[in-house]
């Protein structure tokens, strides 16, 4: 039964090449399939590629596409043609940076915590998660450049930065927060590359010889193994404060300046916390999407996302606290400056987007604690919602501070300050979640999205439990 299961082996057995196959993996001809007998069901999306993928792919592309000429337009004309004029210095461009942002730490938080904590349940999902942190970065940090309007400024951090400046924290944060997650998405792959190289050889050359190149040697010795898993419970403990960090330094940029709504010593770890729990959204969510679009149900059980739910739901409980702990004290206190914004947002010029964000993005935990979005298809509608909430809060932290005026005598006619992002700001901000999902998905047509080692170790620590 080469390349098959044997019954009596409790589920798995090797295949050629050392690499185990889980029970239940795909079968396939030569002639009938892209990879030979024997191959891993988990190689078969990075090399089948189905016509609805090619249309969605298309689809993302027009919309990058279009975003480009939107960005086109705003360097020749300037940030003239966005909403960001009057009191408003900050638009949509800082509300995506600081959700993509928080996203991000989908992949390094929950990874690195359920590695240190030795979840085993965990190995499915962790490089899905990883992709996201490095997905997220890579969309998120650029949004800076684009709200700077001339690009070429960004050089002035590097000449005439000041260490005294939360710009420049951040600046470095970032950086230091996307070389780390990409190292860290790396490293855990390069069995996988290795093991997958003998089943792509001679079909897909090129592709083989680029896996090849990436695992480094690898040659499955125990001591190699050793190594490896010392390296990656090295990176995850270093990668939590890391993460942890970045958010708090974006946090700074607000809490360090000197205005309503902003100045909040709450502000670190209301951002980590919002940042968290977007990001457990956001694994839900592209979790549904790849196990239903990839088959990937026998990897990916109800199990995962009941122990996700829970998780989603003791972070948001916090997160709702908080969030009652910051507006509590903003409303109880007696400045005038934090009393006219509390106006504007429970009952002004802004409350209906407010009231909007609080109950799109509590109403999950809420359902999630009276055991009714437990199933699967309510904890995927839920995270989404989840996800427009938090980007919906990014919103109502940025906008309406800088809608109130700072000094009374800023004080104009009622309607003047009023942010109204254009097409080109609309344009942009779609062309970077495009970007985003186009990212994710070219990731998982290049790499296998499920750790291949990982859960081939899983399934063998199952049987030798069962012997």
């Amino acid at each position: 039964m080469a390349g098959g299961v044997h019954p009596a082996a409790g589920g798995v057995e090797p295949a050629a090449g050392g690499l185990a196959i889980p029970r239940g993996a795909a079968k396939r001809s030569p002639t009938s399939g892209p990879l030979p007998p024997g191959a891993p069901d988990l190689l078969y999306p990075v090399v089948e590629t189905g016509t609805g993928t090619k249309l969605l792919v298309g689809f993302l592309l027009a919309v990058v596409a279009w975003g480009l000429v939107a960005y086109i337009t705003q360097l020749r004309n300037g940030l003239g043609v966005t909403g960001m004029r009057s009191y408003y210095s900050w638009g949509l461009y800082i509300i995506d940076f600081v959700f993509f942002i928080g996203v991000s730490h989908a992949g390094t938080l929950i990874s690195a915590i359920l590695r240190v904590s030795g979840a085993e349940w965990r190995r499915p999902i962790t490089r899905m998660a990883e992709v996201i942190t490095g997905v997220a970065l890579m969309i998120g940090a650029p949004m800076v450049i684009i709200d700077l309007g001339r690009p070429e400024r960004i050089l002035n951090l590097v000449s005439h930065g000041r260490l005294q400046s939360p710009l420049l924290w951040d600046v470095i944060s970032v950086t230091t927060y996307l070389c780390g997650s990409l190292f860290y998405l790396y490293v855990p792959m390069i069995p996988d590359l290795a093991a997958s190289y003998p089943y792509l050889r001679d079909r897909y050359p090129v592709r083989a010889r680029i896996y090849k190149a990436l695992a480094l040697g690898w040659r499955d010795t125990p001591e190699q193994h050793r190594l490896l898993e010392k390296a990656i419970a090295v990176m995850a403990v270093i990668i939590i404060p890391v993460a942890v960090s970045v958010h708090s330094v974006i946090s700074f940029i607000f809490a360090m300046t000197l205005r309503e709504g902003w100045h909040s010593s709450i502000f670190a770890p209301y951002f980590v916390l919002g940042a968290i729990y977007s990001g457990i959204a956001a694994i839900i969510t592209a979790m549904a999407i790849f196990r239903k679009l990839y088959h990937l149900e026998r990897y990916i059980t109800h199990d995962h996302f009941r122990k996700l739910g829970y998780l989603l739901l003791a972070v948001g409980l916090v997160y709702l606290y908080t969030t009652f702990a910051e507006y509590l004290t903003m409303a109880y206190g007696s400045e005038e400056a934090e009393q006219r914004l509390v106006q504007s947002l429970f009952f002004g010029q802004f409350h209906r987007v407010f009231w909007v964000t609080m109950l799109v993005t509590f109403t999950p935990v809420l359902l999630l604690g009276l055991a009714r979005w437990t199933r699967l298809p309510g904890l995927v509608i839920g995270s989404v919602m989840v996800n427009i909430g938090m980007w919906l809060k990014r919103y109502i932290i940025v906008t309406p501070t800088l809608g109130n005026p700072f000094l009374p005598i800023q004080n104009v006619a009622p309607g003047y300050a009023v942010y109204q992002p254009t097409w080109v700001e609309i344009s942009i901000s779609l062309a970077a979640l495009s970007g985003f999902i186009l990212l994710y998905l070219g990731f998982t047509k290049l790499f296998p999205i499920v750790s291949i080692w990982e859960t081939q170790d899983q399934a063998h620590g199952e049987v030798a439990q069962g012997a």
